[in-house]
């Protein structure tokens, strides 16, 4: 929550979220995202909405002087110690996360933290929760669960991923529905919690496929569906190549695959900076491929 506070401070100081975007270095709607979270994280609304410059409520007035205390606390910590902070940092994630997502973050962080050490545990969604879970992660990032999370741990999005159904261009265009059903189907794995999304999708709407393939990588999936091998319901990730491919939306049928980090609400501040790392990586957009 730390950034989140010096992006607030920030507003209150410059006037505005567009001239504290520009303080820091972020886009204006990054910076809105912060404050929504902040507020959302202390359950207040901390300014007026209607207002053109950000004017801070009563919430806002009163929280302002005790962000202050916490940054100015934080800073002498850090100076105190150096500057210096080390440590394990242990974080699962799934496979089309390490792709993107974390890089971005990784970035932000190491730069921010170069001392500490960061292992990178991959792995299926329900593996990792029960590894975050027992101890053995201190967060993870990947498909939102499709049932109530324990008490312990808590769940924050970082991306919405919308579902499309990949079909090879060589084929003719058709409704959604009808290439379900005619063409061999690459099943997105039961097991994962994305293949979870797929199977309900279908019947959901009462589509018979046609067996084919059933694998949990979101590009070996793509590959298949451009060589012709049949059609398969997969994420749009910031990643997908398009190339050789029709990526059909569901139209009145969307649904979407939620990307989200999860730990323990009693976290500590070096993973809560992993976690903003990973917040921020998400409002950036993707780099353009070499």
């Amino acid at each position: 929550m730390l950034r989140e506070f010096r992006t607030f401070i920030a507003v209150v100081r410059e006037g505005s979220f567009t001239a504290a975007g520009r303080q820091l270095g972020l886009t204006q709607s990054a910076v809105s995202a912060q404050i929504r979270r902040l507020e959302e994280q202390l359950g207040l609304a901390l300014f007026d909405r209607g207002a053109r410059t950000a004017l801070l409520n009563a919430h806002g007035r009163e929280l302002l002087p005790q962000a202050e205390a916490l940054l100015a606390l934080a800073d002498r910590t850090v100076s105190q110690a150096g500057g210096r902070v080390r440590g394990v940092l242990r974080i699962g994630a799934i496979a089309s996360v390490q792709q993107d997502l974390l890089v971005r973050a990784l970035m932000d962080f190491r730069a921010a933290f170069p001392e500490v050490q960061v292992r990178v545990v991959p792995g299926v969604s329900l593996s990792l929760l029960g590894q975050v879970d027992a101890g053995e992660l201190d967060l993870v990032v990947l498909i939102r669960p499709p049932f109530a999370l324990p008490p312990e741990l808590d769940w924050q999005v970082l991306l919405r991923e919308p579902m499309v159904l990949a079909v090879a261009d060589t084929l003719p265009l058709l409704p959604w529905r009808e290439l379900l059903q005619t063409q061999p189907f690459i099943r997105y794995d039961r097991a994962s919690f994305g293949g979870r999304l797929v199977e309900g999708f279908l019947r959901r709407h009462r589509v018979r496929v046609q067996e084919a393939v059933e694998l949990d990588e979101i590009d070996a999936l793509a590959h298949l569906a451009r060589a012709g091998l049949g059609v398969a319901l997969l994420p749009r990730t910031r990643l997908l190549d398009g190339r050789g491919l029709r990526l059909l939306t569901l139209d009145e049928a969307a649904f979407e695959r939620e990307i989200g980090v999860i730990g323990r609400p009693s976290r500590s501040p070096l993973v809560q900076s992993m976690i903003d790392c990973l917040a921020q990586a998400a409002l950036r957009p993707p780099a353009p491929a070499a």
